[in-house]
């Protein structure tokens, strides 16, 4: 098997989420340039639909709902509707996430957590990733199986000072990936997770302090933070047969940041400072 004919996704059918921007419309964007007919959903009806028509205007096949991932059977007409459109259904991208006013100021602790607040970003962040795989595995079974990728997060691989409901809503989207993939492989799915860090989106560079930008760059191992497309690449690999022997990883896209001890930007620091004191 060579990789490129392993990379098509010609024939193959995509349902993703949250793809009006940012690392979704960059996921849409790369498997239908891959040859996949996708159905773009998006909270944002008009977002969807500008990504929909990107991928027609460059001669591929899309249509775009609006989507509210917290209402299930919303996530169930989504399905039923790319299947309607187009005939099947292979691949699907879980990748909404909650991106109310309180996202931040909301999730500075346990102790200051409301229940309502959790509830709300379980619902979008780790109960919508279930539904989507609860209504999908059906139509998927119809035609042989097909990949999930779910999107989890750095920050549900190691904890952060803050940020504990969106910490936990990530690791259990990175569980719920190997549940499904035990329970469903024999069958012809697979799924896995990717579990992106800071990415520079358009939301990112709005709405994050450079100074938090900043850091996060300073603790990569890389020179650089990560572009939707380098999340994207990841997802249509996934999506595609060149990753047929790949289920149940959850897959860091974090330039290394996970890779290494906490101590390592002091430590390089420190040694950055000894040498120019050498001097």
């Amino acid at each position: 098997m060579t990789l490129e004919p392993a990379m098509s996704l010609e024939g193959r059918v995509a349902l993703m989420t949250a793809a009006g921007s940012g690392i979704g419309r960059a996921s849409a964007l790369a498997v239908a340039s891959l040859g996949a007919s996708v159905m773009v959903t998006d909270i944002n009806a008009d977002s969807a639909r500008d990504v929909a028509d990107r991928i027609v205007s460059a001669g591929g096949r899309a249509r775009h709902m609006a989507l509210d991932v917290a209402q299930e059977e919303q996530i169930a007409a989504a399905v039923a509707a790319a299947v309607s459109a187009f005939g099947r259904l292979d691949i699907l991208h879980n990748n909404a996430a909650y991106q109310g006013a309180d996202a931040i100021e909301g999730d500075i602790d346990v102790v200051s957590m409301t229940v309502d607040f959790w509830n709300r970003m379980m619902a979008v962040n780790l109960t919508s990733h279930m539904l989507g795989c609860k209504h999908a595995i059906p139509a998927m079974l119809e035609n042989g199986g097909g990949s999930i990728i779910n999107t989890a997060s750095m920050y549900g691989l190691a904890a952060y000072q803050a940020m504990p409901c969106y910490g936990i809503s990530k690791a259990g989207v990175a569980m719920l990936t190997k549940y499904v993939a035990a329970s469903h492989g024999k069958r012809g799915i697979r799924c896995n997770a990717i579990a992106p860090a800071v990415i520079l989106t358009e939301g990112v560079k709005r709405f994050l302090p450079q100074e938090l930008v900043d850091m996060n760059e300073s603790h990569a191992a890389l020179p650089y933070l990560g572009k939707p497309e380098d999340v994207a690449s990841m997802v249509a690999f996934l999506a595609s047969d060149a990753a047929r022997f790949i289920s149940g990883q959850v897959i860091a896209i974090d330039g290394g940041t996970t890779a290494q001890l906490p101590t390592v930007t002091a430590a390089r620091a420190l040694a950055e400072k000894a040498r120019t004191h050498g001097r």
